[in-house]
């Protein structure tokens, strides 16, 4: 299911978003204000943002800066009252995704989310999937870590589940998230599988310094690099 943070002080067209979003079947996390979607977006993996602009505490702008920081790829779409040229160019330059003026119509929205998900989808497929931790690259199409001196030729679940703690490194791998994106489901079999894979990663780099796999109490993992 895709994850959506969505940033919105208006907590009537919030709810509405909200609601509408999780009848299509998307996963949706509301927040009133930046500060507040800056710390969930800490916490959770995110598949796209949608940001109203004029928000208390931290604006639009600035939440979509710090989540760039975060994130370079996560795609973002601003909401906004204000349709001056300057602010749209300004909505681009920080990397957003798509611009919508309100008021609108949901079912524009909605086709807009799926575009750019198909997207982003199709971008992916094309880039190399190899990541650099510490001394080790990780190729996770060919599912192969390797340094100078060593290399492990890994499972298809230890490399699935590498690439996820790699595409959230240094953030929180909620647990159900990567029970359900790897097993399909979080039942009590899978967790206690997943541990285990879990376990044999840290081995992998138990003399790299540099990598570090992390138990978050409650909630999942952080792959820190």
């Amino acid at each position: 299911m895709t994850r959506i943070i969505l940033a919105e002080d208006d907590e009537n067209l919030g709810e509405l978003l909200k609601n509408y979003l999780q009848a299509k079947s998307f996963e949706v996390d509301l927040f009133e204000d930046g500060e507040k979607a800056l710390e969930g977006f800490h916490n959770n993996h995110y598949d796209l943002c949608i940001f109203d602009v004029m928000m208390p505490v931290m604006d639009g702008f600035t939440l979509a800066q710090e989540i760039r920081a975060l994130n370079k790829v996560v795609p973002v779409i601003f909401l906004t009252a204000r349709s001056l040229k300057d602010d749209v160019l300004e909505g681009f330059k920080i990397g957003a995704d798509d611009y919508i003026t309100k008021p609108f119509n949901m079912d524009e929205l909605l086709f807009r989310i799926e575009a750019i998900l198909r997207r982003v989808k199709t971008d992916t497929a094309f880039i190399p999937q190899i990541y650099a931790l510490g001394k080790y690259t990780f190729d996770s199409q060919k599912q192969v870590l390797q340094n100078d001196d060593t290399s492990y030729k890994l499972t298809t679940k230890e490399s699935d589940l590498l690439k996820l703690l790699c595409d959230n490194a240094n953030q929180v791998l909620e647990r159900n998230y990567a029970l359900k994106t790897i097993w399909e489901d979080d039942n009590y079999f899978n967790a206690r599988s997943m541990d285990v894979y879990i376990t044999k990663l840290r081995k992998y780099f138990k003399d790299e310094p540099a990598v570090e796999i992390l138990n978050v109490h409650g909630r999942g993992f952080k792959l820190v690099v």
